[in-house]
Formats: structure tokens, sequence, C-alpha cells
């Protein structure tokens, strides 16, 4: 097993993250939200540019709290912005944790608007374990599906033939169930022309060579992913289910019976998903 030397404030952030994350996981597979509001600080939207971006809200459906946070670029002009890419964006968190609210996703999203001359659209999803699978993808699709029927009264200024689909750690997994749901359709405005998966959330019964070799590594271990399983997946269920094991599974969807995006697949070295990552995108490119 191997453990990973940071640079001491690095180490610091990922040691206090660790610790809070650990303290609001109760034993029973619930969640401690009102001392995780405590600190996962949010932040309110802003027309006027911050960081050379401004940000919006739109609301989806109240019902079930989806909506999304829009992030426009200020640096180019008008000509320029109808021809910007639109990348939908689902945060991370174990499916748990977070909102397209949160300041370190709002941070997050408006540098990647700002320095890659984007339209971000950050979706806020329900969250497990109130909310179990599979609410986070119906929620991910009515999105893709809201804007798709929408785009032209949401006036966004970006082009809908030039969409991708994003997402970090549950949010890549996130991301890559609702690609697949999304190949099975025809959209009238969005065409989704790839996939940005990073360190996506993926996993199975099987304990790998990295669920070993990186079990110290910070944030995540191996108790932490299997908690994470517990709560999401639905009662009874392994982690062989497809909504984990995307193609591992029998009842997992062969992708190449749809129009599945080209993808992009960012792994990290300490990641101990890092062997589920690779085997579910042997054909991708891994950076």
């Amino acid at each position: 097993m191997s453990s990973v030397k940071l640079p001491l404030k690095l180490h610091l952030l990922f040691s206090l993250d660790y610790f809070l994350t650990k303290a609001c996981r109760r034993s029973n597979g619930t969640v401690n939200r009102r001392l995780h509001n405590l600190f996962d600080l949010k932040t309110s939207p802003s027309k006027t540019p911050r960081k050379g971006v401004s940000t919006s809200d739109t609301i989806i459906n109240s019902s079930t709290n989806l909506w999304f946070r829009l992030y426009t670029p200020h640096s180019t002009n008008n000509e320029e912005k109808r021809n910007l890419p639109i990348i939908i964006y689902f945060h991370g968190g174990g499916f748990a944790f977070f909102s397209a609210s949160s300041i370190v996703y709002d941070i997050w999203c408006r540098r990647l608007s700002n320095e890659l001359q984007a339209v971000i659209v950050s979706v806020n999803y329900r969250l497990a374990p109130e909310h179990k699978f599979p609410s986070q993808y119906e929620d991910g699709f009515e999105a893709l599906k809201f804007l798709d029927e929408n785009f032209d009264r949401l006036s966004i200024n970006a082009n809908p033939g030039l969409c991708f689909l994003a997402g970090d750690s549950a949010g890549g997994n996130l991301a890559h169930h609702v690609s697949v749901k999304a190949g099975e359709l025809t959209f009238s405005k969005l065409k989704i022309i790839g996939l940005i998966a990073i360190q996506p959330f993926f996993g199975g019964e099987e304990r790998t060579e990295a669920d070993f070799l990186h079990s110290k590594a910070p944030i995540m271990t191996l108790h932490f992913t299997d908690w994470y399983w517990k709560m999401f997946l639905p009662d009874g269920s392994d982690r062989d289910h497809p909504a984990a094991n995307v193609f591992g599974h029998k009842s997992s969807t062969d992708i190449s019976q749809v129009e599945f995006p080209e993808t992009l697949l960012l792994m990290g070295g300490f990641d101990m998903l890092k062997n589920w990552q690779r085997r579910s995108f042997q054909d991708t490119l891994c950076l």
C-alpha cells in the first residue's frame, strides 16, 4: 500500500475534507445535512461579471429542486458568443454531497468558463440517500431535455451543436449514464459531441490492484467508496449493479448500440478507482 506525499498545505486541506466528510456520514447510511451545510459554503449568482464570467440560475423543476447555474464568459464579442461550446456539468460528491451553488464548484465552473471560453451549465440534482438511484440520472436527463426544448427561450449565447457533457467523480458517472440515455434519442437543438469524464466514480464487487495500492490516498478510502455505493444503489444491490459496474454487468448498456459521444477520460495517478475507469473506457484517450 502506498502513502501519497503532498505539499503541506494541500495535505492539510485534504485531511480537513476527509475528517469533515467522515463526520457527516452516519453508520446507518444517512447524512448529517445540518453539519455538512456548516462547511459547504454557498454562493449566489452574479449578473456582474466576476473573473470574466457572469452567472444566473434557472429552475427546471421546483418540486424536485432541479435547476442549473449558467456561466457565460464576457471576453468575447456577440458574434463569437454564438459559436461558443456548451458544457453541461455535473458536480461530484459521491451522489451525497455538494450542489451547483457550492463555492468550490462555483469557482471551478467559473474558471472553466473563462479559460475554455465556453458556456457552462452546472446542474443541481437530487442527493442520496434521501433520493437513491435512479433519481440523479433522471434529473440529469430531464435537465438535458429542458435545455433542448427551451434553448431559444433561454437566450443562451452559444452553439447548441457544440454540446459536451462533463462531470467529476460521481458527476462523471452521472455524465456517462446521461450520455448513454441521450444516445438513444434525437434532440431538436442540442448535439452532444463529447463526454469529459474526470475521475468518474465507477466500481464493482471485485477488489482491484489500485484498491489496495492506493488505499491510503487522500480523501477516498475503500470504506468510503463502499459506503457511497450502499447509500446510493437500490436496497439489496451490490457494487456490480450497472450504475457502478458500467460495462462489466450483464444488464449494463452496450454503448456500441447507441450514439455514444467521443470521450476524454482523465484519471488520477493515485485514484484507487483508476482500474475501473480504465476498464470502462478501454478505447478512449486517458490522461
